[in-house]
């Protein structure tokens, strides 16, 4: 029997103050996106290694009965970011106020949805109330946990010299230590600003004047005309339906249709007994995952940029053809596609059976590593994934959106179950998604183990350049030595390794009970009444 967590309303996220943040707001009689506008901003502030009101987002909105709904709250380029600002360089920056090159959409996401919110949930919370945790934890302080020390340590050689990073991640030019007290009171002030303006402010008020100031004299090519003409946009999710039911994700540039393609796949090719947990299924996976970058590589960009229709992509012919060019015996060759990032997810159920499942990202550990001093914004570096030759997939061009591996996850079941699942994790993201469903749907896990067990992951992720596949020490010796045998590249690493991801899931029963599981490897709690 597994443990009822909940009947009112249960959230994950991959901190457990984040959490809390978001149960508060379920308690306070707030809906699911409210729980999750709260939880998004708190995890701006206690774990701003990975996440800020700096960077982009993307939402899927459940209702019973109703069409699945996304919002895609990903920044353009400026209208100033052409290719000859960077004449001389083979790539733009990883980091610097040149890598600072896309408009930060988070916050117009949160806008938006908290409109949506108001309009077709009832939503009544202020503004000011659902930012209250965040604006606390800002301002009094709050716990340095293990990931961010590490990754502070870990990328300091990149970003001490960075434009106010230092003063704002730094003790007195020494690094935090694990349980240390860490305030960031200049964005506390920033999202108090917000409850008391709106999320609007932040494009086109006063503080939309103070961001394109600070921007400007940290060296960035972002101008005010770019925030003013920055909107989040409401948009039908994609959708493609597996045995056992629908699965749902975010439409480019964000790469959830890699995600369905390898769920898609593998649904295809399954034989009786294949899972992550075993030789056959994961060999499978890695397949079809091979297979989904592949399609994702060739045709994900700016919606406004493809030449095709993403939701053809999804078409039994397709699915047929990847499918049929999956090797069953042996690995396939791998072209080993460059991505990166970092990451959170979180989800929220309300008690009325609504549910969303968010994520959002500065792109590489704290951005571009650009703090901005009085607003205290650490800005993203995700448009240091254009292309600065010409003619291409993700060629730079001004006010053209940056490819994401940003992608929430949704899933309804036939028997009448919500799965809500995600992950950080860059090119791990859509991998980590199918090891979740499939183990939760088709594995015979329940939900916390399908997140908990041993994960696998085939090339590069959010922490390093490696093309390996990647398997948790906790895999049996005989599986990884049929891995290798099959000639996959594996290598072994930690028993709960950090670049596997920080996953979570929530599942709504048609009884109405609700259940979670949150990722050992990360900071993160399931919390729920």
């Amino acid at each position: 029997m597994h443990p009822i967590l909940g009947t009112r309303g249960a959230v994950v996220a991959p901190h457990s103050l984040a959490s809390q943040a978001g149960l508060d707001i379920l308690r306070d009689g707030g809906n699911a996106i409210e729980a999750t506008v709260a939880m998004a901003a708190t995890l701006a502030v206690v774990y701003p290694h990975m996440t800020g009101i700096g960077g982009d987002g993307f939402w899927l909105l459940h209702a019973p009965g109703e069409a699945m709904q996304s919002i895609d709250a990903c920044g353009a380029a400026g209208a100033q970011v052409r290719p000859e600002l960077y004449a001389g360089l083979d790539s733009i920056p990883w980091r610097g106020p040149l890598a600072a090159n896309t408009v930060a959409g988070t916050v117009a996401g949160w806008g938006l949805a908290l409109d949506y919110s108001r309009l077709r949930w009832g939503g009544r919370l202020p503004l000011s109330r659902i930012l209250e945790s965040a604006i606390h934890y800002a301002k009094e302080g709050f716990p340095v946990t293990h990931s961010q020390a590490t990754n502070t340590r870990n990328k300091l050689g990149e970003l001490e010299h960075q434009p106010g990073f230092a003063s704002s991640f730094l003790r007195n030019g020494t690094l935090p230590e694990y349980g240390n007290l860490h305030r960031l009171p200049q964005l506390g002030d920033t999202l108090a600003q917000l409850g008391k303006a709106g999320t609007e402010d932040f494009y086109r008020g006063d503080l939309a004047r103070q961001l394109a100031a600070e921007l400007a004299a940290a060296g960035s090519p972002l101008t005010l005309a770019d925030l003013n003409a920055h909107q989040a946009k409401l948009l039908p999710a994609l959708e493609l339906r597996v045995r056992g039911g629908a699965l749902y994700n975010m439409a480019p540039p964000s790469q959830g249709l890699a995600s369905l393609l390898i769920l898609g796949v593998y649904d295809r090719i399954r034989q009786a007994g294949w899972n992550p947990d075993n030789e056959a299924g994961i060999h499978a996976l890695v397949e079809a995952t091979k297979q989904a970058f592949l399609v994702r590589d060739r045709h994900v960009t700016d919606p406004a940029a493809m030449q095709v229709d993403p939701a053809s992509l999804l078409a039994d012919s397709t699915l047929a053809a990847l499918a049929a060019a999956v090797p069953l015996e042996q690995a396939s060759p791998w072209p080993a596609p460059v991505s990166d990032g970092d990451t959170t997810w979180m989800g929220v159920i309300d008690r009325e059976g609504r549910a969303v499942s968010m994520i959002q990202s500065i792109y590489f550990e704290f951005g571009s590593g650009v703090v901005l001093p009085g607003s205290g914004v650490c800005w993203q570096n995700r448009g240091c994934s254009f292309d600065l030759r010409p003619g291409r997939l993700r060629s730079l061009e001004p006010g053209r959106k940056p490819f994401h591996t940003l992608n929430p996850a949704m899933a309804r079941l036939d028997d009448g179950r919500l799965l809500v699942y995600g992950t950080m994790g860059g090119e791990g993201q859509p991998q980590t998604q199918a090891a979740v469903f499939s183990r939760y749907v088709w594995g015979g896990h329940d939900v916390r183990s399908a997140v908990a067990a041993p994960r696998w992951l085939l090339g590069r992720t959010w922490a390093e350049q490696s093309t390996t596949l990647k398997l948790e020490s906790r895999y049996a010796p005989e599986l990884i030595a049929g891995l290798r045998q099959r000639g996959h590249p594996v290598e072994v690493v930690a028993d709960f390794d950090e670049r596997m991801g920080h996953a979570g899931a929530l599942v709504r029963h048609p009884s109405g009970w609700l259940e979670g599981g949150e990722d050992p490897r990360s900071d993160g709690a399931v919390a729920a009444w």
